[in-house]
């Protein structure tokens, strides 16, 4: 199973112009609001709550915001490559520079975490990692995002 089960090619920002980690997440909320059709400032309220929580930054540039919607039908993804790194609080320090958000229906359960467990494992992969910050338009980064991670066969 690849990423490209949860973002649609349309939902990809190859160059995010951004200064912050809060102008970050009104941007993707913004973007996710258009492509689903859900409420703009629903999504942005639910994606701050759950930063509140602590970072979604999960380390080496890589931050996957996340949170549930009442109204969505399915698991929505949306990925954008940052023009510039931005701190967004990582446990590790790193500024981040790929943000992969997801968004799931309220009802959506374990199929949440198994999708956030997904796109985490995709991101951590260096190799994965590398060819997205090489990739410079939305038809490459999308091609990188259906890839299957090579860690999958074991």
């Amino acid at each position: 199973m690849t990423l490209t089960d949860l973002v649609a090619a349309s939902a990809i920002v190859p160059a995010l112009k951004v200064n912050s980690k809060k102008q970050a997440i009104q941007e993707l909320a913004a973007r996710a609001a258009e492509l689903t059709g859900q409420n703009e400032r629903t999504i942005l309220e639910i994606l701050t709550q759950r930063e509140k929580l602590g970072s979604t930054a999960v380390g080496n540039g890589v931050a996957i915001p996340h949170g549930k919607l009442p109204k969505l039908g399915r698991l929505f993804g949306l990925f954008a490559r940052l023009e510039r790194p931005i701190d967004f609080e990582a446990l590790d320090g790193q500024p981040v520079d790929l943000i992969f958000l997801l968004l799931a229906p309220e009802t959506a359960g374990a199929d949440h975490l198994k999708a956030l467990a997904r796109v985490a494992r995709l991101l951590r992969d260096p190799d994965i990692a590398r060819k997205l910050r090489d990739s410079r338009d939305a038809d490459a980064l999308y091609a990188v995002l259906a890839m299957p991670p090579a860690s999958s066969a074991a």
